[in-house]
């Protein structure tokens, strides 16, 4: 243990170091979940006069204004104060140093939808190889804004995945799908899921090497869901990645920036060169599911 823990126990710390996730419920207070719902309603709205995706919104093929359904709100924190606010110096930012060490460094954010009846479904993925870097640390926080039960399309993580295989995401003609192929997810144990349930303002925590998805939202209810990256200060961005030049990413948030890169030996895969532009992991997967997983 090299710095004091704020918001978790050394117990929990090494339960991540084991499993590569975690899941802490009734995290985020109250006063920020309705600090939080405040601007993302307005968002929603605004989303109602939006007829196609964006680098922005990504919505589904029956978004429309009187039945919004937003798929992803992309980059929150580049679009608001308040997002920016709990991004930087939210009680999630503790929790990424209390995981990565006293120097953090933030990478993107998201906000992903499962609307009600359907929301879509995320297939078995990995995170790093959308975003590569120079080693492993990279991790994403997520925070239910919502009570998230069996129905709604939970995350789904398979744990000790962190440490096994990293898996292609090209498909078998060689485009890009973003998730494990049929071919390969016999060598993933995923009878082995643990689905991350919890009540509003609980947060789940999972490794850039972590296999997880999550089915669609067959409840009546929406399941918004927050997500953060962050990596040790010492993690560097690789070219191409879909966030490598984002005006925020790579801020310091806790500690100070790192003299020195770490590299991890083991070899991570490259995604395609997105400077045209990217959507979002649900407009990928869709566009490569004939291959599905």
């Amino acid at each position: 243990m090299t710095h004091d823990l704020k918001t978790i126990t050394p117990e929990q710390k090494a339960f991540y170091e084991e499993n590569g996730y975690l899941l802490l419920e009734n995290f985020v207070s109250d006063a920020w979940m309705d600090r939080l719902w405040e601007v993302t309603d307005r968002f929603i709205a605004e989303s109602r006069k939006v007829t196609k995706s964006s680098g922005k919104f990504d919505i589904e093929p029956d978004h429309s204004a009187d039945n919004p359904r937003l798929r992803r709100l992309s980059q929150p924190a580049e679009h608001d104060p308040v997002y920016r606010e709990f991004a930087f110096d939210g009680p999630i930012v503790d929790l990424a140093a209390d995981l990565l060490g006293p120097d953090v460094k933030y990478h993107h954010s998201k906000l992903n939808f499962k609307w009600s009846g359907g929301g879509e479904e995320v297939k078995w993925h990995q995170d790093i190889q959308f975003w590569p870097h120079t080693n492993y640390s990279p991790l994403t926080i997520g925070l239910y804004m919502s009570d998230v039960d069996d129905e709604m399309g939970p995350m789904g993580v398979i744990p000790k995945s962190h440490e096994s295989e990293l898996f292609d995401l090209y498909g078998a003609d060689g485009n890009w799908t973003g998730y494990i192929a049929e071919k390969d997810i016999g060598r993933v144990p995923v009878d082995d899921v643990v689905w991350l349930k919890g009540p509003r303002g609980s947060v789940t925590v999972h490794n850039c090497r972590m296999v997880h998805g999550s089915e669609p939202n067959r409840s009546s209810q929406v399941r918004p869901l927050l997500l953060h990256t962050y990596s040790a200060a010492d993690a560097l961005t690789l070219e191409p990645s879909i966030v490598a030049n984002l005006p925020l990413s790579n801020t310091i948030v806790r500690g100070e920036r790192a003299r020195w890169a770490r590299f991890d030996p083991r070899p991570c895969l490259m995604p395609p060169d997105w400077s045209k532009g990217y959507v979002s992991i649900f407009d990928v997967q869709q566009a490569g599911k004939g291959d599905a997983a």
